[in-house]
Protein backbone atom coordinates (compact mmCIF):
# COMPACT_ATOMS: atom_id res chain seq x y z
CA UNK A 1 0.00 0.00 0.00
CA UNK A 2 1.16 3.63 -0.86
CA UNK A 3 -0.04 7.02 0.56
CA UNK A 4 -1.15 9.07 -2.61
CA UNK A 5 -3.34 12.04 -3.17
CA UNK A 6 -6.71 12.13 -4.61
CA UNK A 7 -5.56 14.43 -7.61
CA UNK A 8 -3.03 11.19 -8.32
CA UNK A 9 -6.06 8.84 -8.82
CA UNK A 10 -8.81 11.13 -10.25
CA UNK A 11 -10.45 14.14 -11.22
CA UNK A 12 -13.00 16.68 -9.71
CA UNK A 13 -15.65 18.88 -11.10
CA UNK A 14 -17.71 21.34 -8.57
CA UNK A 15 -20.24 23.69 -8.25
CA UNK A 16 -22.05 26.07 -6.18
CA UNK A 17 -25.50 27.30 -5.22
CA UNK A 18 -26.28 29.44 -2.40
CA UNK A 19 -24.70 27.72 0.53
CA UNK A 20 -23.99 24.35 -1.17
CA UNK A 21 -21.01 22.93 -2.60
CA UNK A 22 -21.55 20.26 -5.01
CA UNK A 23 -18.25 17.97 -5.83
CA UNK A 24 -17.56 14.91 -7.98
CA UNK A 25 -14.84 12.75 -8.32
CA UNK A 26 -13.84 10.92 -11.09
CA UNK A 27 -11.98 8.26 -11.79
CA UNK A 28 -9.96 7.28 -14.76
CA UNK A 29 -10.50 3.28 -14.61
CA UNK A 30 -12.52 0.81 -12.45
CA UNK A 31 -9.64 0.07 -10.12
CA UNK A 32 -9.40 3.30 -9.23
CA UNK A 33 -13.23 3.89 -8.81
CA UNK A 34 -13.13 0.62 -6.72
CA UNK A 35 -10.35 2.08 -4.35
CA UNK A 36 -11.87 5.47 -3.99
CA UNK A 37 -15.21 4.10 -3.55
CA UNK A 38 -13.93 2.49 -0.44
CA UNK A 39 -11.85 5.02 1.14
CA UNK A 40 -13.64 8.42 0.26
CA UNK A 41 -16.33 8.41 2.34
CA UNK A 42 -18.70 10.91 3.41
CA UNK A 43 -17.33 11.13 6.62
CA UNK A 44 -13.94 11.44 5.37
CA UNK A 45 -15.02 14.06 3.49
CA UNK A 46 -16.51 15.59 6.22
CA UNK A 47 -13.45 15.28 8.76
CA UNK A 48 -11.28 17.00 5.73
CA UNK A 49 -13.16 19.51 5.23
CA UNK A 50 -13.34 20.26 9.50
CA UNK A 51 -15.23 23.41 10.07
CA UNK A 52 -15.15 24.76 6.87
CA UNK A 53 -18.41 22.15 6.51
CA UNK A 54 -21.14 23.15 9.20
CA UNK A 55 -23.86 21.10 8.09
CA UNK A 56 -24.01 17.52 6.23
CA UNK A 57 -21.82 16.04 3.59
CA UNK A 58 -23.89 12.90 1.83
CA UNK A 59 -22.58 10.85 -1.05
CA UNK A 60 -23.68 9.66 -4.14
CA UNK A 61 -22.12 6.82 -6.13
CA UNK A 62 -22.35 6.81 -9.97
CA UNK A 63 -20.36 3.68 -10.88
CA UNK A 64 -21.54 3.88 -14.77
CA UNK A 65 -18.96 6.64 -15.11
CA UNK A 66 -16.56 6.26 -12.13
CA UNK A 67 -17.87 8.97 -9.82
CA UNK A 68 -18.73 9.83 -6.53
CA UNK A 69 -20.62 12.95 -5.94
CA UNK A 70 -20.65 14.84 -2.76
CA UNK A 71 -22.83 17.34 -1.48
CA UNK A 72 -21.59 19.22 1.42
CA UNK A 73 -24.44 21.73 2.79
CA UNK A 74 -23.96 25.09 4.84
CA UNK A 75 -20.26 24.91 3.35
CA UNK A 76 -20.29 28.49 1.59
CA UNK A 77 -20.49 30.66 4.37
CA UNK A 78 -23.68 31.77 3.77
CA UNK A 79 -23.08 31.86 -0.20
CA UNK A 80 -21.50 33.74 -2.82
CA UNK A 81 -22.80 37.34 -1.91
CA UNK A 82 -23.24 37.02 1.92
CA UNK A 83 -19.67 34.94 2.69
CA UNK A 84 -16.81 36.31 4.19
CA UNK A 85 -14.51 33.72 1.98
CA UNK A 86 -13.72 35.40 -0.91
CA UNK A 87 -12.30 32.40 -2.65
CA UNK A 88 -13.22 29.67 -0.81
CA UNK A 89 -16.60 28.62 -3.13
CA UNK A 90 -17.55 25.35 -5.10
CA UNK A 91 -14.11 25.46 -7.24
CA UNK A 92 -11.65 26.13 -4.28
CA UNK A 93 -13.14 23.46 -2.10
CA UNK A 94 -12.84 20.75 -5.20
CA UNK A 95 -9.59 21.32 -5.25
CA UNK A 96 -9.02 21.04 -1.57
CA UNK A 97 -10.56 17.64 -1.65
CA UNK A 98 -7.89 16.32 -4.55
CA UNK A 99 -5.34 16.81 -1.75
CA UNK A 100 -7.14 14.21 0.62
CA UNK A 101 -4.36 11.15 1.15
CA UNK A 102 -5.46 7.65 0.85
CA UNK A 103 -4.00 4.36 1.01
CA UNK A 104 -3.55 2.62 -2.19
CA UNK A 105 -2.59 -0.57 -3.38
CA UNK A 106 1.00 -0.02 -5.40
CA UNK A 107 -0.05 -1.77 -8.35
CA UNK A 108 -3.25 0.58 -8.56
CA UNK A 109 -1.03 3.64 -8.26
CA UNK A 110 1.95 2.48 -10.25
CA UNK A 111 -1.26 2.09 -13.36
CA UNK A 112 -2.43 5.49 -12.86
CA UNK A 113 -1.77 7.77 -15.46
CA UNK A 114 -2.31 10.94 -12.92
CA UNK A 115 0.14 9.32 -10.87
CA UNK A 116 3.06 12.25 -10.41
CA UNK A 117 1.91 13.34 -13.73
CA UNK A 118 0.59 16.85 -14.81
CA UNK A 119 -1.94 18.20 -17.95
CA UNK A 120 -2.23 17.03 -20.58
CA UNK A 121 -2.25 13.38 -19.46
CA UNK A 122 -2.05 10.94 -23.04
CA UNK A 123 -5.22 8.91 -22.75
CA UNK A 124 -4.54 7.19 -26.01
CA UNK A 125 -2.52 3.93 -25.00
Amino acid sequence: MVTLALRELCGVRSGDKGDISDLSLFADDDAAYEVIRAEVTAERVAAHFGDLVAGTVTRYEVPNVWALKFVLTDALGGGGPRSLRADNLGKTLGGALLRLEIEVPASIAAASVRNGRRAPLDRSG
